[in-house]
């Protein structure tokens, strides 16, 4: 028998069993999830609701549970975008273009970023205003190939897509609890109640 086996036994002593991350070395590089993965864990962290589709028709199904669940079939949605809102005229959906009729808003995103589980939106979502100033019930409709690695990757990928005029007020949405338990990370920003409706396009 080596001196090696004596000092650290054999391998063999530990078939059946699986290495685990605690077993890893400090040194060892982290495991790294799929893009798709971190960002769905990071957003349920964040406390937002995700619901994924294969289709438009599970999209459209899945929006009017979400109508029955909030009790909003007689309430009007801010839908700011019209494509958006022609492609959700089959759903029920009582659309409005003023803020202080609306009890959620129906909107899509520039990206979702993996590494902290955030939206990216900008003014061709929500125009100029503000945060804070929408309602706090937001649905969000968003597709898996809008799944970037981090903001900066964003940030690019809006460059990029707008040379011609960038789109201003960017900013991210990130604490999706509503209610008064607020730490002091999510000091200053406007928590919103939200639902993440995710179309597979991949």
């Amino acid at each position: 028998m080596s001196l090696f086996r004596k000092i650290f036994g054999s391998k063999s002593d530990r078939s059946g069993e699986e290495l685990k991350s605690s077993d890893r070395g400090k040194y060892m590089p982290e495991i790294k999830l799929p893009i798709d993965e971190r960002f769905t864990i990071n957003f349920k962290a964040n406390g937002g609701k995700f619901l994924y589709c294969e289709n438009l028709d599970e999209i459209l199904k899945n929006l009017e549970l979400i109508i029955t669940e909030n009790s909003w079939e007689e309430k009007k949605a801010l839908v700011l975008d019209e494509n958006l809102e022609n492609k959700f005229n089959s759903s029920g959906l009582l659309p409005t273009r003023k803020i202080s009729e609306s009890t959620f808003f129906l909107t899509t995103c520039e990206n979702l970023i993996a590494n902290d589980g955030s939206l990216l939106i900008s003014s061709k979502q929500i125009f100029e205003k503000k945060l804070p100033e929408l309602p706090v019930n937001f649905v969000v409709f968003a597709t898996t190939s809008q799944i970037v690695e981090n903001i900066g990757e964003g940030l690019r990928g809006i460059k990029s897509k707008n040379r011609q005029k960038i789109p201003t007020n960017i900013t991210t949405i990130k604490h999706f609890k509503s209610g008064d338990e607020k730490d002091f990370l999510s000091y200053g920003s406007s928590a919103k109640n939200l639902y993440l409706l995710l179309l597979e396009d991949l």
